[in-house]
């Protein structure tokens, strides 16, 4: 089964940043509406492993025909909306069967 996952929204918290992180070079890639097919809960190429870890389950589990997370959380039952764990930028993904 295919499952598409949609980069929603990209936040930014510059004042955590600034107070705990320490400086780097190169962070998330990801940009709002990038688009990641993903095939029989395989994680698909180009994908963030840090947030592929955050959705890997439900991925995995929507490939295997399962859905209805949380007893009715999402309005479509055959999806998710999950964001990564970088507390600094986190990035919301829809993930929902195709």
């Amino acid at each position: 089964m295919k499952i598409r996952i949609t980069a929603i929204r990209k936040a930014s918290y510059p004042d955590l940043m600034a107070k705990y992180e320490n400086p780097i070079e190169h962070a998330c890639d990801v940009t709002e509406g990038q688009e990641w097919i993903s095939v029989d809960g395989r994680c698909p190429e180009g994908m963030c492993p840090s947030a592929w870890g955050s959705m890997k389950e439900f991925v995995e589990a929507l490939a295997r025909g399962e859905g209805n997370f949380y007893d009715g959380w999402m309005k479509n039952p055959l999806s998710a909306m999950i964001s990564c764990n970088d507390g600094f930028r986190p990035v919301s993904f829809y993930i929902e069967v195709i």
